[in-house]
């Protein structure tokens, strides 16, 4: 299979998956100029579109490519019925496309519906987990948003996170302030720093390197409660969650 990503609007990117026969699914089209744009180039026969949850920046582009290629099949959570999804799937269902198995693992936080889809290695998981972060709790709350990092942190160690916004300098320079002597940390933030001074994309990343310098992925860590202003029991990780969003908000 190939993945592409297709920047869109200020900081999306809209991925894709090809197989032998040019045949393509597109994940989260928030516009779709620069999708059709990529189609014709590349002589692709688009089949199918999923759709993580019912914001804009996701699902913008979604009746245009429809009036352009009707055929298509529209994945997508309830809360997205009304931006054009037709097949509404939820948390444990499963589908075939492009000969890949897909799995649909239910990932609210960021809204209330919003679900992920993984078909390994590839996990598109919209504004759910970023590298080095976690998306903002517009809709669900901060304990929502640590059961989904949970079971996203269940998949294999290979999986590639393929989510949907350019925000890994952002989340790692956060990190660096938050935990300011953790070697990971730094070399990762000092990578990205590089990548993005020559206007390169920073993803996929992979759930293995996360687990090092996402701290949204770390909330046992002694040394990030600490930092965080002390010691959390096993019951409560989700609060410290909660506290690393909340600075998060006002950094």
């Amino acid at each position: 299979m190939n993945l592409t990503s297709i920047p869109a609007l200020q900081d999306n990117y809209i991925w894709t998956l090809t197989d032998e026969d040019n045949k393509c699914l597109i994940v989260d089209p928030g516009e779709a100029q620069p999708v059709m744009d990529k189609i014709k180039a590349n002589r692709w026969q688009p089949v199918a579109i999923l759709l993580t949850h019912h914001h804009h920046d996701h699902v913008g582009g979604v009746e245009e490519l429809l009036q352009h290629y009707p055929d298509l099949e529209v994945f997508g959570p309830q809360e997205t019925a009304d931006k054009g999804a037709k097949r509404i799937v939820a948390e444990g269902d499963e589908f075939t496309l492009l000969g890949l198995n897909f799995c649909v693992i239910a990932t609210p936080g960021h809204t209330l519906g919003h679900i992920s889809y993984f078909s390994s290695p590839y996990l598109f998981c919209g504004d759910t987990m970023f590298s080095g972060g976690c998306g903002r709790l517009f809709e669900g709350t901060a304990e929502q948003m640590f059961d989904s990092f949970q079971k996203l942190n269940q998949l294999p160690e290979d999986t590639l996170i393929c989510c949907a916004h350019e925000y890994t300098l952002s989340n790692m320079k956060f990190a660096a302030a938050i935990l300011p002597h953790d070697p990971k940390i730094l070399a990762r933030y000092q990578q990205i720093k590089d990548l993005r001074a020559e206007n390169r994309i920073t993803l996929p990343t992979k759930l293995a390197l996360e687990r090092e310098i996402n701290l949204f992925l770390r909330t046992q860590d002694p040394d990030l409660q600490q930092a965080l202003g002390g010691n959390v029991s096993s019951s409560a990780l989700w609060q410290t969650f909660a506290d690393l969003r909340e600075k998060k908000d006002r950094f």
